[in-house]
């Protein structure tokens, strides 16, 4: 199966859906490696490089948006959400502006690039403002559709975007919307409950732990904020065991989110899958096997919840 990188889908679908001429794009001088060089060449009069100045990238968004475009700010995620937070949070999110971040080489997936630029942080802090949606995409399909559906949300949104190639898990019949969770598989034993490209990896875990006689359910949580909160309670009682899995600290990402509405509405053991500590270089696959980011350490964590219950 071919693989394609989230970041390519990104590009892809800014061109495929810009015909739109209330659509605009802009870039802090990373167009080629965050894919919207592609909007570029269709749209060149929609396209603005606002340089290395992320914060004013997101002024500028924000007022074009104030004016009746739908503005797309891309940047890498360290940059878009963590240089530029300031500005997306009194000029985007406060005034609940049309603009979506399109966040590019998200989490330890960009590899050689190191700590300062492999972002564990940004689901944290976007879900930290009102008024801001954010997606989180798996695949190619998952993510064009997001776009979409960015397009289609009348408000701020974040979508999470990565630079490693990856395989498609959904298929060409699939349909997105904001806010809903999709169960790929069916389970009783425990819940594997992923997102982005660690999807793929709960899949495969599904299917070491049935080869062990364990049943376990696989949902996608593409969409942390609002997130699904009826397909989550619904698991616990049905289950009994939830394993979270993402690309991301573990801190105020996935795992809290799910943690939060399973407290509230339906308690079970919650086993946290991520990172508690800055990112460093090599290649993604080592380090996603230094900091635990495997099929077989979700297997274990998932054996951990089940004797839990």
């Amino acid at each position: 199966m071919a693989k394609k990188a989230t970041r390519e889908s990104y590009g892809a679908a800014l061109v495929e859906y810009g015909a739109d001429e209330r659509i605009v794009v802009l870039d802090a001088d990373l167009s080629k490696s965050t894919k919207t060089e592609m909007f570029k060449k269709a749209y060149p009069e929609r396209f603005f490089n606002a340089g290395i100045a992320e914060g004013n990238m997101m002024c500028v968004a924000a007022g074009l948006a104030a004016a009746g475009k739908i503005a797309f700010a891309s940047s890498f995620a360290m940059f878009a959400a963590g240089r530029a937070f300031e500005q997306i949070r009194n000029s985007i999110a406060y005034p609940k502006l049309n603009v979506k971040i399109g966040a590019t080489h998200a989490g330890i997936s960009v590899g050689e690039d190191g700590g300062s630029h492999q972002c564990l942080e940004d689901i944290a802090l976007m879900r930290s403002l009102p008024n801001m949606v954010i997606i989180n995409p798996a695949d190619d399909i998952e993510a064009r559709l997001a776009v979409k559906a960015a397009i289609d949300h009348d408000g701020p949104v974040y979508m999470r975007f990565g630079r490693l190639a990856v395989e498609d898990v959904n298929g060409e019949d699939y349909k997105f919307e904001i806010g809903k969770g999709v169960q790929l598989k069916d389970g009783t034993d425990v819940t594997i409950v992923a997102t982005g490209l660690m999807v793929e990896y709960a899949l495969k875990a599904s299917e070491m732990l049935k080869e062990e006689g364990i049943s376990a359910r696989v949902i996608n949580i593409h969409t942390i904020k609002p997130i699904d909160e009826e397909i989550l309670i619904k698991a616990s009682k049905e289950t009994g065991a939830i394993v979270t899995c993402e690309e991301h600290s573990i801190y105020g990402g996935l795992g809290s989110a799910v943690c939060e509405v399973l407290s509230a509405n339906a308690p079970c053991p919650v086993k946290i899958i991520g990172t508690d500590s800055f990112g460093r270089s090599g290649k993604p696959a080592q380090l996603f096997e230094a900091y635990g980011l495997t099929a077989e350490n979700i297997c274990e964590k998932a054996k951990e919840a089940i004797k839990l219950k």
